[in-house]
């Protein structure tokens, strides 16, 4: 053998081991890089040769697969996708998946390691199993009551089990059938087009998605702060609250709806909603521990999953003192999500405990057998059980003898609070109806149901919207819904 033939056995040699070399590269370090490359078409036409998993909401099917044939085979379904859209989101072979059908997107289609009846066996096999199936917390009696209620409006519903955090209802309106999206042809595409060019975004999921100015509905967390700080020792003794009352270091002054306001007790403030008296307390309890309360009831948390994302519900941690009093109303930079205030009429309604938000009960193999669980978690301890005690007599006072006397529901304890919130420059918005309650049977220390009803464009003059009138009925068909199937469940009609 001559030099030249030597040296080209070495180099090819050299070639084979850097061949080698780079397809176990590709085939031990990128391959998960690009098995989940959302430009692999590979994927998504695998992921529908076989029908998904379904997600079911009070153990009813709420979506299916059909065989449509072709590259792409198995269509989603969907049963009431309007009503569901909030939960489900959507599963498409053209727009990909959002929601719990993007969080659960693994067990659907089959590939989530769980669904293994032996470990690592189908990576190695690269056998695909059939998808799982996901069970929501969703009840679909309050479910429908809250989208019945909203009747069409722009707005949101958000309820929640007070003593685990399981979430009964999530609607947001107006909503859109995730079935237009399915597919692959010029229907699809052109669903696609019209609903994300629609100015009333059928598409957002306005209950954990969208932020608001709570407006009013924020004097719980405010009181709430003031009794925790032991600025207020006594909800029922007079307040030294002007009316009107000079926002700290400027010269505008802040005015309420009506009479009664001046140095009104927290107890009477709280039930005809006046803006002066909680403006100044926010004022006079400070910064940091409006901030701290904030925080502890969810504000400012950007980690919140149920496992679908949630916006962050906002309240400055830095602010001067008139800020801070606007602020403790509800306005200038506070703002929440539905499921935010629910979660804070939640904790009221539940000791002063904050239970985790969950929105998956369970998830299961093709089989049935359960291959996870959600188990109840303490979030924060927002309040103590003595604050909780009189968050709930200025609550349900709202309800018996204030400005949310439309949710009160016979034979069951209701608390409440109602808010209109003012937004657009120079606050000439329309003003968002706001309601947040909390519903028990008599004798019960915990509340079994809570509900945030937000109603963007109600439908009356500026002068006659408020939180108690279009928000408040919504709530009180939720919780009625929730309480009818409880045990104690004798409500009078």
């Amino acid at each position: 053998m001559n030099r030249c033939i030597r040296f080209a056995a070495a180099f090819c040699v050299l070639l084979l081991a850097a061949l080698l070399v780079n397809a176990a590269r590709v085939q031990l370090v990128d391959a998960h890089a690009y098995g989940s490359d959302p430009a692999n078409r590979r994927i998504p036409i695998a992921r529908y040769q076989q029908p998904r998993g379904d997600i079911l909401a009070g153990g009813h099917r709420v979506t299916g697969s059909r065989d449509a044939g072709g590259q792409f085979r198995y269509r989603r379904t969907y049963a009431d996708g309007p009503l569901y859209a909030p939960v489900t989101g959507f599963a498409s072979q053209t727009y990909g998946s959002t929601l719990l059908e993007g969080t659960e997107d693994p067990l659907l289609a089959g590939t989530d390691p769980r669904l293994d009846s032996v470990p690592l066996w189908n990576e190695i096999t690269r056998r695909q199993q059939r998808g799982g199936d996901v069970y929501t917390t969703i009840d679909p009696a309050a479910q429908r009551a809250a989208f019945a209620g909203l009747a069409g409006r722009k707005g949101a519903v958000a309820a929640v089990d007070p003593t685990t955090g399981r979430i009964l209802a999530l609607v947001s309106s107006p909503s859109y059938d995730p079935a237009e999206l399915a597919g692959t042809g010029p229907a699809a595409i052109g669903a696609w087009s019209r609903l994300t060019a629609d100015k009333d975004q059928p598409m957002l999921d306005r209950a954990i998605r969208q932020t608001y100015p709570p407006g009013s509905t924020f004097k719980v967390v405010t009181a709430a702060a003031a009794l925790e700080s032991g600025l207020v020792k006594d909800v029922r003794a007079r307040t030294a609250s002007p009316d009107p009352y000079r926002l700290p270091g400027t010269r505008v002054s802040l005015t309420n709806e009506g009479p009664g306001c001046v140095d009104a007790s927290v107890y009477d403030a709280f039930r005809v909603s006046c803006n002066t008296v909680f403006a100044k307390l926010g004022a006079d309890t400070g910064a940091r521990a409006m901030a701290g309360q904030a925080e502890r009831f969810g504000f400012n948390d950007t980690r919140l999953r149920l496992p679908t994302g949630v916006a962050k519900s906002n309240f400055d941690t830095a602010m001067g003192p008139d800020q801070v009093a606007l602020s403790s109303i509800g306005q200038f930079d506070t703002t929440a999500t539905p499921l935010q205030m629910a979660m804070v009429a939640a904790a009221v309604g539940n000791g002063g405990r904050l239970m985790r938000p969950y929105l998956v009960d369970k998830v299961t193999n093709h089989s049935g057998l359960t291959v996870g669980s959600t188990q109840p978690q303490v979030l924060h301890q927002a309040v103590s059980g003595r604050t909780a005690d009189q968050l709930q007599q200025l609550m349900e006072a709202v309800v018996t003898s204030g400005t949310g006397t439309n949710a009160a529901i016979p034979g069951a304890v209701v608390g409440g609070k109602t808010g209109t919130a003012q937004h657009g420059l120079a606050n000439v918005g329309t003003p968002y109806a706001w309601f947040i309650s909390y519903a028990k049977p008599r004798g019960s220390a915990v509340a079994t149901v809570a509900v945030a009803v937000v109603v963007e464009d109600a439908e009356a003059v500026r002068a006659d919207i408020s939180g108690g009138g279009n928000a408040a009925p919504v709530a009180r068909a939720v919780m009625r819904a929730v309480l009818g199937q409880s045990t104690f469940g004798k409500l009078k009609p």
